[in-house]
């Protein structure tokens, strides 16, 4: 079994504890957040390979934390309820759940579907980029920032692709002309101002959160910051 990093999200209490003594002794990092406002919280704040999540919960509810994860991360849910009803799975699917358990269920499904989300989390890994609310889809070459999707040309995907392969790293402008327009930088020309200008207006001008910055001197860097000190 992969290790893996969990969240669960579950009031009652004797079924959370089980859970993570469970998931503990096959060698999974467990968190635990007994209500709806804590696991959000949770969910929005750390990376999590798999988030178990109870529908009914103190606080608010499990969709209306599913429906603000879904503004910023895709991480795998599995929804556990004590409803049985076809009407509440087929919404948690539609909310963007990955996979659903009706209580009481076995542990060892448990096991089961988790084991299959992250080795199908693997996979996808290397074909998707996220970085806070944005995510990149490098087989469509599409773009969102939560759910808008960005109008980008085919240039500026591939910068913004670069830029989010390399997030939290400075890249000089000789390495993005090397990297996105395959060609030896001439000093003389502003092709790579022009284009960091035309994406930043496209991917941070419309939205509150910054995540394209210039670091004066050096070059550009693609990061989620949780103070904007720079340009």
């Amino acid at each position: 079994m992969f290790p893996m990093k969990i969240l669960i999200v579950e009031d009652e209490l004797k079924t959370a504890e089980y859970l993570r003594k469970g998931l503990t002794e096959q060698g999974c990092t467990v968190d635990l957040a007994n209500d709806g406002i804590n696991g959000q919280h949770l969910a929005l704040q750390h990376d999590y390979d798999v988030i178990v999540l109870d529908v009914m919960l103190p606080g608010q509810d499990g969709f209306a934390v599913l429906r603000a994860l879904r503004t910023v991360r895709q991480t795998p849910v599995i929804m556990l309820t004590a409803r049985d009803s076809i009407e509440d799975r087929v919404r948690g699917l539609h909310e963007g759940a990955d996979d659903y358990l009706v209580k009481p269920f076995s542990f060892l499904e448990l096991l089961a579907r988790l084991q299959a989300l992250n080795r199908r989390g693997r996979v996808q890994e290397s074909l998707h980029l996220r970085i806070g609310d944005l995510h990149l889809d490098l087989v469509s070459r599409k773009a969102y920032r939560g759910q808008v999707r960005l109008d980008l040309t085919a240039k500026e995907f591939a910068l913004l692709a670069v830029l989010a392969r390399r997030q939290g790293e400075i890249l000089t402008k000789t390495a993005i002309a090397e990297l996105v327009w395959d060609m030896n930088f001439d000093s003389n020309t502003n092709v790579v101002e022009v284009a960091i200008k035309r994406l930043r207006a496209k991917l941070d001008a419309p939205f509150s959160q910054r995540l394209l910055h210039t670091i004066r001197g050096m070059g550009y860097v693609l990061e989620l910051r949780n103070e904007d000190t720079g340009p």
